[in-house]
């Protein structure tokens, strides 16, 4: 009887995700439709200022997520991810599987069975905990590599405008020879060219700045927009600007090489001692306990001892 009831609530779960991806994925389609001949007027949507978005639809727009239906998407995925683990976690419960599992464990010599009983309840929760943080961990895995990327590109693109800008280039004509000569699919090269379709839409450069390093939310950027939207501001030249930023960037990076250099034996000691100091000891040492011990032994034999 129980393993038909449970038989029924699969189907009817798979049934109702069906049903319900189905609905979504007819509505994700027509929103795509009805946003892919926007123009270059539309870009006010692509980063509206900050106090009209809210957290979750800010922490997924800068994770790269940026169709009208993510913040929908998102929570659905949530919701499915923790119905599929709570259904998980009844089928073991009701299925006498937590049982069988106890009986195993309470087999096991020693007390180690009244520390293992304990995790042996609580793993079907894990597994429901962990299913539906799933959405969480794979937008926060984008986020990462977006951070990634960019940090990645942006000292060589700062260094070909401060080259380009002394040759005597303006910013916008050596930011688009950079983009040429750069992969389109990039983090950056996206960003600015985005940056690039709002100025030409009329947008004031200060502004269009200030929404690029809002879109991104990058430390290094921001320091980098900081400074071209004061350039902007007092009219000092572009290229000194360009060159101390792309100077100031490389140094940062070093300081961070250094300091991760530094702090690897730290981090290195933990899995020393845990993981190889127990197999150096037990191959060195090894031998002379147990020859330590048979000595013992034959000098116990010898006078007669239990």
């Amino acid at each position: 009887m129980t393993i038909t009831v449970l038989l029924l609530a699969w189907i009817v779960g798979i049934g109702g995700l069906y049903l319900a991806g189905r609905h979504w994925l007819i509505r994700h389609r027509s929103l795509e439709r009805m946003f892919e001949d926007a123009d270059a007027d539309a870009l006010e949507d692509l980063a509206p200022a900050e106090d009209s978005y809210g957290f979750l639809r800010r922490w997924l727009f800068r994770a790269g997520f940026r169709t009208p239906s993510a913040v929908t998407i998102y929570v659905f995925a949530t919701i499915l991810c923790a119905g599929l683990g709570l259904l998980i976690a009844l089928t073991v419960i009701l299925a006498g599987w937590m049982q069988l599992a106890r009986s195993a464990v309470g087999q096991v010599p020693g007390g180690l069975s009244d520390i293992l009983i304990p995790l042996v309840y609580l793993a079907p929760w894990a597994v429901l905990l962990l299913l539906a943080s799933v959405p969480t961990m794979v937008v926060r895995a984008a986020r990462r590599n977006r951070v990634t990327e960019v940090e990645q590109d942006l000292p060589i693109t700062l260094e070909l405008l401060a080259t380009l800008s002394e040759a005597g280039l303006g910013f916008d004509a050596a930011l688009e020879r950079v983009l040429q000569s750069q992969d389109a699919t990039r983090v950056l090269v996206q960003e600015f060219r985005i940056l690039q379709m709002e100025i030409l839409a009329g947008r004031p450069r200060i502004q269009c700045l200030r929404r690029l390093s809002w879109r991104l939310d990058v430390m290094s950027l921001s320091i980098f927009v900081s400074a071209l939207v004061q350039t902007e501001q007092v009219g000092a030249g572009v290229s000194d600007v360009l060159r101390r930023q792309a100077d100031d960037l490389r140094g940062r990076r070093r300081e961070e090489a250094l300091t991760k250099a530094a702090s690897l034996p730290v981090k290195l000691l933990f899995p020393l001692v845990i993981c190889f100091l127990p197999g150096i000891l037990t191959a060195t040492l090894g031998p002379t306990f147990y020859q330590i011990f048979q000595f013992l032994d034959n000098i116990a034999r010898t006078r007669g001892l239990p």
